[in-house]
């Protein structure tokens, strides 16, 4: 009867590793955000972010966690050298003042065992402003070359840029942008 006691409370503590959050760090070669946006009603222009980071913790069995990302804003890359200076200008992301954009989750949802979406705090311009991230694909696995685990993700939100101090042109540069966000993480 010890015997099985024991085993027992073995496996019940072998549960609550398992259970236990986890940290995973924000693979910035293969995190890039987009955005995307109407110029004039032409044609959909997207451009990204190429210097992220962050960390993500998952505890999937408690389906809880956290975001927290940083995107150098200087980093913007819209295909033009001349134009990523236009937009790092004061009437867009103002990167003097403003060089970093942030977003800090407040809760994480699941749908079963996949995350479905990441409510949170969008900051930009010094402007921060509630966003949900929804998650359109959510993947956990070890990773094949790092032989770590990793997870990755893709999800998207609107956001008006005129409540982020950054709306000149609109209404005929939009002021609703798609944000499009793939991420990948490496567990620490």
């Amino acid at each position: 009867m010890k015997k099985h006691l024991a085993f027992a409370f073995a496996a019940s503590l072998s549960s609550f590793a398992i259970a236990a959050p986890e940290t995973y760090v924000i693979d910035g070669k293969h995190t890039m955000p987009r955005f995307e946006y109407s110029h004039f009603g032409y044609s959909t222009q997207t451009s990204r972010f190429d210097n992220t980071s962050g960390k993500i913790i998952l505890d999937r069995a408690a389906k809880s966690g956290s975001v927290e990302v940083t995107i150098d804003a200087k980093s913007v890359n819209t295909g033009s050298a001349l134009f990523n200076e236009h937009i790092q200008a004061a009437d867009f992301f103002d990167t003097v003042m403003f060089p970093t954009i942030t977003y800090k989750s407040r809760s994480l949802k699941f749908d079963g065992d996949k995350l479905a979406a990441v409510e949170g705090d969008l900051t930009v311009k010094g402007v921060t402003k509630p966003v949900t991230l929804t998650v359109t694909s959510f993947h956990c696995m070890p990773h094949p070359m790092l032989k770590k685990d990793a997870c990755g993700a893709n999800a998207t939100a609107k956001i008006k840029r005129s409540e982020f101090n950054a709306g000149k042109h609109a209404p005929y540069v939009s002021d609703e942008v798609t944000l499009v966000i793939p991420v990948e993480a490496v567990k620490e």
